[in-house]
């Protein structure tokens, strides 16, 4: 299985093309289902909560010396004995570029699986953009949208992919990412691993805080195949044939899971984020971790995991 780290095939391959085709007929199902996600953790979900120029209350305070006494709510004050200063939420506009994996082992899906891993990649990435949207952020996307605060953020990126003319590359561009952006790559990550932190490596030189999404199907984590089994490599086509597949099973999942933690320690070493989003569990619980970790407060996701 491959992914982001692969050469980028043509953009203009006939393959490529009916692909891209295919996805777009699935867009308006996926698109309703990233509504429906979203309404669910919406109540949890705000802001980045920080003290500066803004129309929305935050917080009260104690006044300390220095300020202007204009920030002073006197009616506030007056119910002790303690000054208070009132303080607006921060609004200033935050870019968040989005990235979801479009090749070809995205399509995978086990009979222990609802959904494909390219049906649930999609649908976290619409939702997410909606979700950053209503929240006020800018939200774009590489080489298909520009970053904009326009608050139907879901719908805006489910008409650019349904509309889509050419084929995307298989490796996102990240030119056009800024100082202070947030990257969210949404991927299966079975890739070349080494690719994968050159590119974290790259972002965070850039001054941008990385956000990886594993999308992943419980066959691929969990290796239930035993007996004599044929492995078909989606991207290629190889063929490898294990005559016990059972055998295979602790030595596959010590390398999965050390790409994983490799990945997992170099996002977080340059202070992003590493979510793990199973195919077999709900939707809602990936959106809620990342919301824990883009907001500084991990331990806040446990409020939020009834969501459905």
């Amino acid at each position: 299985m491959a992914s982001i780290g692969q050469s980028t095939k043509p953009t203009g391959n006939k393959d490529a093309l009916i692909r891209a085709r295919q996805r777009a007929a699935l867009v308006p199902e996926l698109l309703v289902d990233a509504l429906r996600i979203v309404n669910t953790v919406m109540a949890g979900w705000h802001g980045r909560k920080k003290r500066g120029i803004g129309e929305t209350f935050w917080q009260y305070r104690p006044y300390t010396q220095g300020e202007t006494m204009a920030r002073i709510d006197w009616r506030r004050s007056a119910r002790d004995d303690q000054t208070y200063v009132r303080d607006q939420e921060w609004e200033a506009a935050h870019t968040i570029w989005l990235w979801v994996d479009q090749s070809t082992s995205m399509l995978f899906k086990s009979s222990a699986a609802p959904v494909s891993k390219e049906s649930r990649a999609l649908v976290v990435t619409f939702a997410l953009a909606e979700l950053f949207a209503r929240a006020g952020e800018r939200v774009g996307y590489p080489g298909l949208l520009k970053p904009s605060a326009n608050r139907k953020g879901a719908e805006r990126l489910a008409t650019a992919f349904a509309t889509q003319t050419t084929a995307m590359p298989d490796t996102p561009s990240f030119l056009q990412v800024q100082r202070f952006s947030d990257v969210v790559l949404v991927s299966d990550f079975l890739g070349d691993t080494d690719e994968t932190l050159a590119m974290i490596d790259d972002l965070a030189s850039q001054g941008a805080r990385m956000h990886l999404i594993e999308i992943v199907d419980p066959a691929e984590e969990d290796f239930p195949y035993g007996g004599r089994t044929e492995f078909i490599d989606p991207e290629t086509g190889t063929k490898l044939t294990a005559g016990r597949a059972e055998d295979w099973r602790d030595d596959y999942r010590n390398l999965y899971q050390a790409r994983r933690h490799a990945l997992k320690a170099r996002c977080r070493a340059h202070g992003g984020s590493y979510t793990i989003s199973r195919t077999d569990h709900l939707a809602s619980e990936t959106l809620v971790r990342l919301h824990g970790f883009m907001t500084g407060n991990p331990a806040a996701t446990g409020k939020m995991a009834g969501a459905s």
